[in-house]
């Protein structure tokens, strides 16, 4: 399997603007700029991307995990924090609110923290990663 995006961009790196597609078109020509990276500009950037694939791949890694363990989630609600430093992307941080009837939070922290390091995107990135999960409900 294959996934693709496509980048646009035009101008200068401060003054010009992008847009970017997804082979999805989930985005279609989203618009993106020097400042919707480093301040509160309209449009994405690639640390949300990263932060948005990160949060997913872990929380559908998680889903199966559970199953593989004999639970089923009511809910799983994961937020990536992508830290970003002098250029570079130094780590993600995941944070799980976790609605799964019968499991204790021990054992939930076992396969989040499994799935942590599983998870596709995980295995992609360079960084460090951690997690913090909480039982709700």
């Amino acid at each position: 399997m294959k996934r693709h995006a496509t980048a646009v961009w035009n101008g200068s790196g401060k003054d010009g603007n992008g847009h970017l597609t997804t082979q999805s078109t989930v985005l279609n020509q989203t618009q993106y700029s020097f400042n919707s990276r480093f301040a509160d500009g309209v449009g994405t950037n690639p640390e949300e991307l990263v932060a948005a694939a990160h949060a997913g791949c872990y929380t559908m890694s998680l889903s199966f995990g559970l199953n593989k363990a004999g639970f089923t989630a009511e809910s799983l609600e994961t937020t990536a924090f992508i830290n970003f430093e002098n250029g570079t992307i130094t780590g993600s941080h995941l944070v799980v609110k976790a609605k799964v009837a019968g499991i204790d939070q021990s054992a939930l922290e076992v396969i989040a923290k499994e799935s942590e390091q599983t998870c596709p995107v995980s295995r992609a990135l360079s960084v460090e990663i951690s997690s913090e999960v909480l039982l709700v409900g």
